[in-house]
């Protein structure tokens, strides 16, 4: 089997694809005004997903992420797993959602083949929640997770953007909730994007003081398989969950680097900041096209650069996290 590697000699073995770039959410960090189409793009259909998966499946990709905007706006969604989940080579399918729909579907999205869930909770005030993401459904969400845990789902992990001034203050109410309950807290740092430069100036924090709070509590991090995210994992004995840092800030953040991302028009984007992305859609029409994708999605690694430069202050052309899958 091939195996995906860049000039820098890092692996990727995990693929992020999108399926669509609408959310119904208005969160204030990525979209405060709500989800404005601003193209005329028909997303990814099934049997362009399933072409696409395949031919990363034989280029040595291990797991992927289904992700949006929000996945499951999809009325295929249930399909899109199915079908994912059936490729030779995939050994673990899973998606991140706002958690809108979970209670309802959690149980028919495990039966369909998903292995992990992410459920966006950036706060567990019913009202801070509230303000961040503009749905007063607090109470639905965490049902929602809720049901994924008693679904059976081999991991569980909630996605916290951390945010001075406005959830930095549920740290402790986090690490309590978790003392026993199976789940990954992750605590993401705001990233700035192209339209968020004011809220970004104003809220971003840095997620080493966690670090540092947690090494000095007896946590201890744990060491990532081949295929795990940019995630820094830290378990404790007396804890029936973990902690997950996320700081794309961080010095060698990108070293470790493992992932690349489809959006859901059909484009490559070797990082989540700065590039256009390589059209990969006209590839995607016939099974017969296979060796030809895998030539080009092989041959678009040699422009992989070593870093995003965030902390140089490049943001890229990214205009939202939704546009690309986060």
């Amino acid at each position: 089997m091939q195996q995906l590697k860049d000039n820098f000699e890092r692996k990727f073995e995990y693929l992020r694809l999108s399926i669509t770039d609408e959310c119904n959410f208005k969160c204030n960090y990525c979209l405060p005004d709500g989800y404005q189409r601003s193209h005329n793009n028909e997303f990814l259909s099934h049997q362009e997903i399933n072409h696409l998966v395949t031919a990363f499946a034989e280029l040595g990709t291990k797991k992927v992420r289904i992700t949006g905007g929000e996945p499951s706006l999809r009325k295929d969604f249930s399909d899109i797993i199915h079908s994912v989940s059936s490729v030779e080579g995939i050994q673990k399918v899973a998606t991140t959602t706002n958690g809108y729909s979970l209670q309802k579907n959690s149980q028919a999205w495990f039966d369909a083949g998903l292995d992990a869930i992410n459920v966006s909770v950036d706060s567990l005030d019913a009202k801070t929640f509230h303000l961040i993401t503009g749905k007063n459904i607090f109470k639905k969400v965490m049902d929602g997770v809720s049901a994924c845990v008693a679904a059976g789902y081999k991991q569980v992990k909630i996605n916290s953007v951390l945010m001075k001034g406005l959830n930095d203050r549920d740290i402790d109410t986090y690490i309590k909730w978790i003392k026993n309950e199976p789940i990954q807290l992750r605590f993401i740092e705001l990233m700035q994007t192209g339209d968020n430069e004011a809220f970004f100036d104003k809220h971003h924090l840095s997620g080493s003081w966690i670090k540092e709070r947690l090494l000095a509590s007896g946590w201890t991090q744990k060491v990532p398989l081949s295929h795990d995210g940019p995630a820094q994992i830290f378990t404790h004995p007396d804890y029936q969950g973990e902690i997950g840092l996320i700081m794309p800030y961080s010095k060698d953040f990108c070293k470790s680097c493992n992932r690349l991302r489809v959006s859901s028009a059909g484009k490559l984007h070797l990082c989540l900041f700065g590039e256009q992305g390589i059209d990969l859609r006209d590839l995607l029409v016939d099974s017969s096209q296979k060796e030809a994708l895998k030539a080009r999605i092989t041959a678009a690694l040699n422009d992989k650069k070593e870093t995003h430069f965030l902390q140089s202050g490049n943001t890229g052309i990214t205009p939202h996290l939704a546009s690309i899958g986060g």
